[in-house]
């Protein structure tokens, strides 16, 4: 049997087609209802069997310690497995900080997924996900994946079909948004938006991208404290997106087009002023692991 010695793993980004705050749970955390969709945008993980934990994140600020989401993942993995053994994590980050498209989360998939298959540990993603839920809320929706009806603080997931074909331009700003702020300005300030998450799965349903951005919105937005929400979020209607707004806790905004054409142009058109413009499509899955490239076999006697 062969032993992998070492695997790539590819975690997606997500974004919010819907948030809204429904009310506040016993233990005090929000109670959430959202429409969330992975995008192909991706952090790339590599995996190395090892005899110690180490992880390193070049070219990154993100803070390489106890508290990291990647590091919290292996711990956890290890501790319900009960392997006695290690791991050399490496994390190129592509998904920008502080921007309310899990970028940490997908790093927590990635390692799960990247450790089930380096040891071979045959966890379902029912496994995957409970330990998950143990490190971040949108945890085990990175493991899921695709497009999903997700409540209460993130850990009741209902799989959706595929997202209708669309195009997304997110745009980055120029400060991010720490979330433990970000709700506790909702909870001083409120929000006039509330959106109509029921419709919105219904049009994922229908296949109808018109309808889903109708029913689009996000409760945090008018308190977030991201000031330049507003002025992009009119970039990108400008620029012919269909709607657009913050995703999750900010401070990230996308605009959703019908078509790439019109979805580049966009993007072009904000790059003069944002240094974090992307051009995505919604997946179907969450983290997984990348397959390695086939070898060609010599023919004989070569």
């Amino acid at each position: 049997m062969h032993t992998k010695k070492n695997v790539t793993v590819l975690a997606p980004a997500k974004l919010n087609l819907s948030l809204d705050v429904v009310g506040t749970l016993p233990n005090g955390y929000h109670d959430l209802d959202m429409v969330m969709q992975t995008i192909d945008l991706y952090e790339r993980l590599e995996l190395r069997r090892s005899p110690y934990l180490n992880l390193r994140m070049p070219g990154s600020f993100v803070p390489v310690n106890n508290k990291n989401t990647a590091v919290k993942a292996a711990l956890a993995f290890f501790d319900y497995t009960g392997l006695l053994a290690g791991v050399d994590i490496t994390i190129h980050k592509q998904v920008p900080v502080r921007a309310g498209m899990a970028g940490g989360s997908a790093d927590a998939a990635g390692v799960l997924v990247g450790l089930n298959e380096l040891y071979g540990a045959r966890l379902s993603m029912s496994e995957l996900c409970a330990i998950g839920a143990g490190i971040g809320a949108d945890v085990p929706f990175a493991l899921m994946g695709g497009t999903c009806r997700v409540r209460g603080v993130g850990d009741l997931l209902k799989p959706l079909p595929p997202c209708p074909e669309c195009w997304f331009v997110v745009v980055m700003p120029s400060v991010g948004i720490s979330t433990p702020e970000a709700f506790q300005r909702y909870d001083q300030l409120g929000s006039p938006v509330h959106p109509d998450c029921e419709k919105q799965e219904a049009a994922v349903r229908a296949g109808d991208l018109r309808g889903v951005c109708a029913a689009a919105g996000n409760a945090l937005e008018h308190c977030s404290g991201a000031t330049e929400t507003p002025s992009i979020c009119a970039l990108l209607n400008e620029n012919g997106a269909l709607t657009s707004l913050m995703t999750g806790s900010g401070a990230a905004v996308f605009g959703i087009f019908e078509e790439e054409e019109r979805a580049r142009a966009a993007a072009d058109a904000l790059r003069g002023q944002y240094s974090q413009v992307y051009v995505a499509r919604p997946t179907r899955g969450g983290a997984a692991v990348r397959p390695e490239p086939r070898r060609r076999s010599r023919p004989a006697g070569v």
